[in-house]
């Protein structure tokens, strides 16, 4: 049985969300779990779930009540006295709270007592953790952070999402192999379609950054099904799997996707409470946009994979709910039993 360690003490609604997610993940998904931090406060929250079960808050309205016999479940707690927050150094604080939750969750799958670590707390801290306790991939510079975005079809994987704010075009190129290996190997996609975000089609445009990466995957021999330039207006088409980015640009983009997704959902919650007329219709659109919903909602994709370590990380939003912890451990379950890890080595080595 794949073992997800969970760092129990990470994100803004630990450890009640967090442990509850694991908890339901090991229901769900025939998982054993392994929660890494301070075992009282975690106790107290698995003995609420004997009582009260788990219910949890999934885009504005509750799912059903789920009740939980943790006898019956695997679940292995271990005690992390320190935990790492949000506003620290990361190097700083990793050398000198070695007892954190963290670094202890990447510790367990670098000794093999765990296949995969989820975290939902400080996105450094998890990156710095995994590269350092699990070491890179032999021809991987520098991991990245692979985000799986909705689109009108099947989901696309913008990559990096975050973990370098500066690379170079090998790097990119690099990037464009983890990405397209995840899609083929997690979602069972052949020959994923592989693009660079630009501010245009043409490939002379972009920066120098663009245009080299450009060169590099038009005359690349690792197979991959490079389509060209995508532009942000594509993003969301589904007529590509993987989109290539610097960790900059494709942080704003995670950002600004988020924000705008947020405001749009609010703005017709807002019309819907208007009037009268307004609050029929609404009541009427319910279930419609409850569906819409479910299918951008980042809680359904949980988090976003590490790619570039010799181990499964995925990295969850900090205020992730119960539902998106379950979520990510389901990610991590995938990734280990895809050995997207090792099908990435044997492609570069």
């Amino acid at each position: 049985m794949t073992r997800i360690a969970v760092d129990a003490m990470g994100g803004d609604f630990a450890p009640s969300e967090i442990v509850k997610g694991a908890v339901w993940a090991a229901h769900d998904y025939n998982v054993a779990i392994e929660l890494v931090g301070q075992v009282d406060k975690i106790k107290e929250v698995l003995n609420e779930i004997s009582k009260k079960g788990i219910r949890s808050n999934r885009g504005g309205y509750y799912i059903k009540k789920i009740k939980v016999d943790l006898s019956k479940l695997d679940i292995k707690l271990t005690q992390a006295d320190e935990i790492i927050e949000m506003g620290e150094a990361v190097g700083t604080a990793i050398r000198k709270k070695k007892n954190s939750s963290i670094v202890l969750a990447v510790d367990a799958v670098a000794k093999g007592s765990s296949d995969a670590v989820v975290a939902a707390g400080s996105t450094g801290a998890a990156m710095a953790s995994s590269l350092f306790g699990l070491g890179r991939i032999r021809g991987i510079e520098r991991p990245a952070i692979a985000a799986t975005l909705p689109t009108r079809k099947e989901p696309v994987v913008l990559i990096d999402a975050g973990a370098n704010s500066e690379s170079s075009a090998e790097m990119l190129l690099q990037f464009a192999l983890m990405g397209s290996t995840f899609v083929e190997k997690v979602y069972n996609r052949k020959n994923p379609k592989v693009g660079i975000m630009n501010i245009g089609e043409e490939e002379e445009k972009g920066n120098q950054l663009v245009k080299e990466t450009h060169k590099l995957l038009k005359e690349n021999t690792l197979g991959l099904n490079f389509i060209g330039n995508i532009e942000g207006k594509e993003l969301f088409q589904g007529d590509v799997d993987v989109v290539v980015c610097d960790g900059f640009v494709g942080n704003v983009a995670l950002k600004t996707i988020e924000g705008c997704s947020m405001m749009l959902f609010k703005l017709i919650k807002e019309q819907f409470k208007s009037d009268i007329i307004s609050m029929v219709v609404g009541l009427l659109a319910k279930p419609f946009m409850k569906r819409i919903y479910k299918k951008i909602n980042y809680e359904e994709f949980g988090g976003a994979l590490l790619l570039g370590v010799k181990g499964i990380t995925v990295i969850s939003h900090g205020r992730s709910s119960s539902y998106a912890i379950k979520n990510a451990i389901r990610v991590a379950k995938e990734a280990v039993e895809s050995g997207v890890c090792n099908k990435i080595a044997e492609t570069l080595n």
